[in-house]
């Protein structure tokens, strides 16, 4: 530990956002980078707190957080960058991305405000890009066998990474133009901007991976081509069925899933083409998202940038309190009120509310009926309960369903592959993240269901790793 009052004597300081006013006009990253000297600061902050619960507890990486903490804090860049490499695949995604809950695990954070471990993060790796620190790392031979791994999001960049420094050659198919997933197209340029992203795919490029575009396995090829060619396969695919809402009304126009409404903008953003008869876009409209997660708040963002004339955020779980709950003590995810960089932008958000209808006019949206709920506890969980007299209806001309994932959604590929499922749509697999079929792994989403990139990540790791033993 280098600083040993440096907990006591330095405060939480957070880098903070670009001015509203300014960045509510473009897509670029809305989140700034943090100045040299403060990160020295806040890594000095990191106490000797005996059991680092934010590394073994808070963070699903495991990284050794206090380690390269106390690197960063000596202005040893490299050793602080080879620490978090060891068990982090792309720190500069998560950095990004993450809801840090090494930080929520932080012992800092029981009586103060917890060590700024995502931002450390972000700078090691920059600084290590911006160093030409990070180099391509080839294998120093491969084996003979070769692997494909389907779908290019968090879990399979990973997997792929994993698998190819491990001498094993590999090819990633995925059926977008571009690679990626749910990085490139599912996350909005303004939490993190495109070029993160393409300049990680070079560098594995240059490491020897092969990535094969536009091509959707279980219709483009078959999976006994892959079975033919490759000698095991890993799918990472993701969770790409959308939760919907099956009430009176839902097959007007105006209602969209909000994967896809993201998908398409951040095309627009990197000049992919978009078939004008699927054009999804808020400006000027009344928009309501429905779900008030992550994906929610990236629907607010990319509404109010796209020139929306307002946004209503709709969830149908209750406020959260302030402050950490009793219900969620340190170290745990806390249940808590959090407002994103978008909820700051503009639009407005009601909790406990169920919406009950769409109502439209000559096959078009412009109302949705809603009721508002009441929460109780009953048989030890939280029940709603409809609050008698309290429907009304909101004007609007576009819904945006943002309530989560239900599963992977590549039936073609499920079914190919003959791949057995458990009872909520996600890919059986065994310890070793095998599938009910020889040789074929699956991780990230697809496997586990939805959550967040530092899970799929490791998701993917794991899958990579029970790969590897399979074939050696």
């Amino acid at each position: 530990m280098g600083k040993e009052t440096g907990f006591l004597d330095i405060e939480r300081k957070d880098p903070g956002y670009r001015a509203k006013d300014e960045r509510i006009k473009d897509y670029r990253a809305v989140e700034n980078m943090p100045d040299e000297d403060d990160i020295y600061d806040q890594a000095a902050r990191c106490m000797d707190c005996g059991i680092p619960f934010c590394h073994d507890y808070g963070c699903p990486l495991v990284n050794i957080i206090p380690e390269f903490n106390d690197r960063v804090y000596h202005g040893d860049w490299q050793g602080a960058l080879d620490i978090l490499l060891a068990t982090s695949s792309f720190p500069e995604f998560t950095g990004r991305v993450c809801p840090a809950p090494c930080e929520e695990a932080c012992v800092d954070g029981i009586n103060g405000e917890p060590v700024t471990i995502r931002q450390i993060e972000l700078a090691i790796i920059e600084k290590a890009f911006e160093k030409g620190l990070m180099k391509p790392e080839p294998p120093p031979f491969y084996h003979a066998q070769k692997v494909a791994v389907i779908g290019s999001g968090p879990a399979g960049l990973a997997a792929a990474l994993m698998i190819n420094r491990a001498g094993y050659k590999v090819t990633v198919y995925d059926e977008a133009d571009k690679p990626g997933g749910l990085l490139r197209y599912g996350i909005p340029d303004f939490k993190m901007e495109k070029n993160v992203v393409e300049r990680r795919i070079r560098l594995m490029e240059q490491e020897g991976i092969a990535f094969e575009q536009n091509v959707l396995v279980g219709t483009d090829i078959s999976t006994r081509y892959l079975t033919m060619h490759f000698d095991a396969i890993c799918l990472t695919c993701g969770a790409r069925k959308p939760r919907d809402l099956d009430i009176p009304g839902r097959n007007l126009i105006g209602i969209f899933f909000a994967m896809d409404f993201l998908t398409q903008q951040n095309k627009r953003i990197s000049k992919e083409m978009i078939s004008p008869s699927t054009e999804i876009s808020a400006a000027g409209k009344n928009v309501v998202v429905i779900g008030g997660g992550d994906t929610g708040s990236d629907c607010i963002g990319t509404s109010l940038r796209q020139g929306a004339k307002n946004v209503t955020q709709l969830e149908i779980l209750p406020k959260p309190p302030a402050q950490r709950a009793d219900q969620t003590p340190w170290p745990m995810w806390p249940n808590k009120l959090r407002e994103s960089h978008a909820h700051k932008e503009g639009g407005s958000r009601r909790w406990s509310v169920s919406t009950k209808a769409f109502l439209g006019e000559n096959g078009v949206l412009k109302k949705i009926r809603c009721v508002e709920l009441e929460w109780s506890q009953k048989d030890g969980r939280m029940v709603p309960q409809e609050i008698k007299g309290s429907e009304f209806d909101i004007e609007t001309d576009m819904v945006l369903l943002a309530m989560g994932f239900t599963g992977p959604g590549n039936e073609s590929l499920v079914n190919s592959f003959g791949l057995e499922t458990d009872a909520r749509g996600n890919i059986k697999v065994d310890e070793s993240m095998m599938t009910n079929i020889q040789g074929v792994f699956a991780g990230g989403d697809m496997a586990r269901g939805q959550s967040l990139v530092v899970t799929a990540i490791y998701s993917g790791k794991q899958a990579a790793k029970g790969l590897i033993n399979y074939l050696s």
